[in-house]
């Protein structure tokens, strides 16, 4: 098997959800990682939101005082990509699921990384091979998805492009295995990789079922759970993800496959078109007074 290369520096793009606990996870496993962000504000927001998060852990004793400090030293925020990627040896792109910012991202990235960096998309549902094409090492690109919340979830799919070298594979499921993750490895690139073609199969069935008047959201959620032992039932689920970040991802696949049973369906759709997005906005399939 290829011998993967050392990843002493991690950085991370994009301060989100997302972007932050990959971060964070980096840094409790003992990597040197910055997570950047064009905006200083959501940078703050990032950092707050992973010391409130770390803290409560500690409180519960599912991590050390002492292990909790420690990351924090390895972990950094920085607005200045140039300078944070300057000496990364793995770079994980986090950013918002738009195919012109990501190719951005990587043809600027591609300039200001060490040659020996490996440049992943965190992307849900854009292969690498998209973004491949803005850099000159297409063999040192590919996807290493993690799944919301990335400090808890412990599946990492990882996507070749047609060109994605042995080496960038060895080196991104060793890093997924160092983070503490279980890699699932896809050997080309198709739409929703797999777990989420998973997960999308069962969403579109229970947007069927409610459509058609067959069963209301609770009771759907409920037979998930109570029949099927799902940890949360499927509209539950969109709206911790964020019901945007459901019609994004629709949205990109139907742009990819041009099959128009992948649009968002007519239901999400009314929500993102209202701004109920889930969680995030206190609004979604359900309604969440405390936020």
């Amino acid at each position: 098997m290829t011998a993967p290369h050392d990843v002493n520096r991690l950085l991370v793009v994009g301060s989100g959800a997302m972007g932050s606990q990959i971060g964070m996870v980096a840094a409790l496993a003992g990597i040197d990682t910055t997570i950047q962000d064009v905006s200083a504000e959501a940078l703050e927001r990032a950092e707050a939101q992973l010391r409130e998060r770390i803290g409560s852990s500690v409180a519960k004793g599912r991590r050390t005082q002492e292990e909790a400090e420690a990351a924090f030293r390895r972990l950094s925020f920085s607005t200045d990509l140039e300078a944070a990627a300057a000496d990364a040896d793995y770079v994980i792109e986090a950013a918002t699921e738009r195919l012109d910012i990501k190719r951005q991202i990587f043809e600027l990235l591609d300039a200001v990384t060490p040659a020996h960096a490996i440049l992943a998309t965190n992307s849900s549902t854009l292969g690498s091979s998209s973004v491949a094409d803005a850099t000159d090492r297409p063999d040192r690109v590919c996807n290493l998805h993690f799944f919301n919340p990335a400090l808890v979830m412990r599946a990492v799919e990882i996507v070749r492009n047609p060109e994605t070298s042995d080496k960038t594979i060895a080196t991104s499921v060793a890093l997924a295995e160092r983070l503490g993750k279980r890699p699932v490895l896809l050997n080309r690139e198709i739409p929703g990789f797999v777990a989420n073609r998973l997960m999308g199969a069962v969403r579109d069935e229970a947007l069927r079922l409610y459509s058609d008047g067959i069963a209301s959201v609770e009771d759907i959620d409920t037979a998930a759970k109570d029949a099927l032992g799902y940890p949360m039932g499927p509209f539950e689920l969109m709206d911790l993800v964020g019901l945007d970040v459901s019609y994004l991802i629709r949205q990109a696949t139907y742009e990819q496959t041009g099959d128009p049973a992948d649009l968002p369906h007519p239901a999400l759709v009314a929500l993102y078109e209202q701004g109920h997005y889930g969680r995030k906005t206190g609004k979604g399939w359900y309604e969440y007074a405390d936020q």
